[in-house]
């Protein structure tokens, strides 16, 4: 095995929109000579950057899909994955993290720790991430480094110091000084290729040395043997380079590296701090659950010698056929060999491995523990797990959102209905937060997923990729019902036909939960109903929660429990007992006081200060709630929760009353109550539905 697993590095780039993450991922490119030329994400030569290979993110601007690739950094292999920012694509950051043993969060010097930040460091500390923190734009009117710092910490609770300190802000930015070397470092030549490493310049010294200071007293708490160094003043390089990653891969610690991509000052140090403070495949614990041992948890080694275990963790459905991203864990999963799918329960045999470079690819024969690969033409869904040797692992999965938003879409001709099967169902297998159905009632085929932005993207593939036209209905807001108060119920469903009949009587009381969707509690004494149809009552309820009779949506935040009821030793049977509970169900519902939620959504808003009195407006006349309005020199940042049927087009109306100088970002939060004036306007407008439904 020629390929050494210490000097390998899986790392994410991920950050709030618009701080510079493929500006950054195409210097990193460029600098390891993966690349000759830099190009720019909204570039004038329209080439566009090499990580966001869809015409659709180039003409947008934005990263919309993750991309990985495959570098060599001094003697270290690095692979990247470049990461959306848009909240709308937060599953491609779920799946990137699940699968990296790093990441470089990207801040703007300006902007600071904004609410996407907040988000992707959410998700992080969810899969335990060790960071490193890299500050953007230093170059920018208003940059504040320094800023940022204490925003990582009191925003993101994260012991963050600096390693670098900037030489000169905005226009005047030349380099940046090494806290741990004490040189000072100046970007030159063309691209910022050559670097001149000389003397801290006389006016940063004493803000160097007091940097340093904070570092090594920081950093000293990772490591005796630099405490002692620094009691008798024999402080080395790697004593601290050692404490530090030490911390940072405890993820008690986050250095913060600076510069500005766009100008490309600060990405070298930055790759030599990607190397030499993340952890490599081995030094990440990763767990797996053995099916035949009634899922125990199993830690995966990064040995070659092991049975292979690896996850397919996205895939992409390309001209040669789809192609499954794949992280290996343990093992080597080496071409020709035959693997078990544990999810499928199905063989299939390694045709051709590749390594991707965004959207090139070259051919291997073998991919090494924390090698991330790529596999085509198996049949498999996102999140399996592929294992040798009669293995029967499967790594947990990600964590997988619920989707908010619903549109209805309708084909134009019959062409482009075939096309649009087609390309729903790449759509819905490739990414899980886009789900698609058809509406029983209106026959028409619905997409659900989570903004405006994202139904919008895959709407526009469908165009490009598929050659499909649709027509889209008005945007729908998933809705729930659920219930406010106690109420009972006693239901007695018989029905004789001639023969055995049908009998059973459920009798309980139904109550509001919080945080859970539904329970149902089992309080049956003397076996009135007997043992094996209390499952039935359970599976009775469950079918009744899955629409609602005020408009129609599921139910959610119920709680039922039965205490009583009745059985026929002849006429009873599963059937009976689920009718008899979707009965009680009924009963009690409208008893319930049943109220229609909606989701809420927590909006950032973020621009000028002079601006601040037209945000406030808009959000109160949107049914908005404002948290929290951040007032940073003349920019401003308003914080507030808003009902996402209040948010469409919020783009356009924002744009207009700013200029187009403020930008928003809203995530899905909780559900709220409906007002009574919308919600009898909903319920108006589902009976007339359903009038019209019944009357053809």
């Amino acid at each position: 095995m020629s390929l050494d697993i210490s000097k390998m590095r899986n790392i994410g780039i991920s950050a709030h929109i618009d701080s510079g993450k493929t500006t950054l991922s195409e210097r990193i490119l460029f600098y390891c000579d993966k690349i000759h030329a830099i190009h720019e994400v909204r570039g004038k030569d329209g080439v566009g950057a090499v990580m966001d290979n869809m015409e659709l993110e180039r003409e947008r601007g934005i990263t919309i899909q993750s991309a990985s690739t495959q570098v060599q950094w001094k003697d270290y292999t690095v692979n990247v994955i470049d990461t959306p920012g848009h909240v709308d694509f937060t599953v491609e950051v779920e799946r990137s993290l699940r699968v990296l043993d790093g990441a470089i969060l990207v801040l703007c010097s300006v902007g600071g720790v904004q609410s996407q930040s907040i988000t992707v460091d959410r998700q992080l500390k969810r899969y335990h991430v060790p960071r490193i923190a890299f500050v953007n734009k230093c170059d920018r009117t208003g940059a504040n480094p320094f800023k940022v710092r204490m925003q990582l910490r009191e925003k993101l609770g994260l012991n963050a110091y600096m390693m670098q300190i900037p030489i000169g802000l905005e226009d005047k930015l030349e380099g940046v000084v090494d806290l741990v070397t004490m040189k000072a470092m100046y970007f030159e030549g063309d691209s910022g290729t050559e670097i001149r490493i000389a003397e801290i310049p006389a006016h940063l010294v004493d803000e160097a040395n007091k940097y340093r200071e904070e570092l090594l007293d920081a950093a000293s708490m990772f490591s005796d043997e630099l405490m002692e160094a620094m009691l008798e003043e024999s402080v080395t390089e790697d004593m601290i380079r050692d404490a530090v990653r030490k911390g940072t891969l405890s993820e008690q610690f986050v250095p913060v590296f600076c510069g500005s991509a766009y100008k490309n000052k600060g990405i070298q140090p930055l790759l030599d701090g990607v190397v030499s403070y993340l952890p490599d495949p081995s030094e990440v614990k990763n767990f797996a659950l053995d099916l035949d041992k009634n899922e125990e948890q199993v830690e995966l080694g990064c040995d070659p010698d092991k049975p292979c275990v690896a996850l397919g963790f996205k895939l992409e459905d390309g001209q040669y056929g789809q192609l499954t991203y794949v992280r290996v864990y343990q093992g080597v999963l080496k071409k020709g060999e035959e693997l078990y799918n544990t999810r499928s329960r199905k063989k299939f045999k390694v045709g051709r491995l590749v390594r991707m470079n965004s959207a090139t690819m070259e051919d291997i024969n073998e991919g090494v523990p924390g090698d991330i690969v790529a596999l085509f033409g198996i049949d498999c869904a996102s999140g399996d797990t592929f294992c040798a040797g009669g293995l029967n692992y499967a790594m947990t999965s990600m964590f997988v959102p619920e989707p908010v938003i619903s549109l209805a879409i309708t084909p134009k001709d019959k062409k482009s209905a075939d096309q649009m099967a087609k390309a729903l169902n790449r759509f819905t297998k490739e990414d899980p937060t886009f789900q698609t159905y058809v509406d029983p009632e209106s026959n028409q085929t619905i997409i659900k997923g989570m903004g405006e932005l994202h139904l919008d993207v895959y709407i526009e593939r469908m165009r490009r990729e598929y050659k499909c036209e649709v027509e889209t209905g008005m945007p729908q807001v998933a809705y729930r019902e659920s219930i406010t108060q106690r109420a009972d119920f006693n239901y007695t469903h018989k029905k004789q036909t001639g023969g055995s009949g049908q009998y059973g009587r459920v009798a309980g009381f139904m109550e509001p939960i919080e945080d859970k969707d539904y329970e149902f509690v089992d309080s049956i004494k003397g076996g009135v109903i007997p043992n094996e149809y209390i499952p039935s009552c359970d599976k009775g309820f469950r079918a009744s929660m899955a629409k609602g009779s005020l408009i129609g949506f599921p139910i959610v935040g119920v709680k039922c429990t039965i205490n009583d009821g009745q059985y026929h030793p002849v006429d009873s049977s599963d059937i009976a007992f689920q009718v008899a509970a979707q009965g009680a169900f009924r009963e009690a519902y409208s008893k319930a006081k049943p109220v229609i939620l909606e989701p809420i959504m927590k909006v950032s808003i973020e621009g000028p200060t002079e601006f601040q009195g037209n945000i406030f407006a808009v959000i109160n006349q949107r049914r908005g709630i404002i948290v929290s309005s951040t007032e940073d020199g003349n920019f401003s940042r308003v914080e507030a929760e808003v009902p996402l049927s209040e948010m469409f087009g919020f783009s356009t109306i924002l744009r207009s009353l700013t200029q187009g100088k403020a930008e928003f970002t809203m995530e899905f939060l909780k559900y709220g109550k409906v007002p009574n004036s919308i919600a009898d306007t909903l319920v108006k407008e589902y009976e007339e539905k359903r009038k019209k439904e019944q009357s053809k």
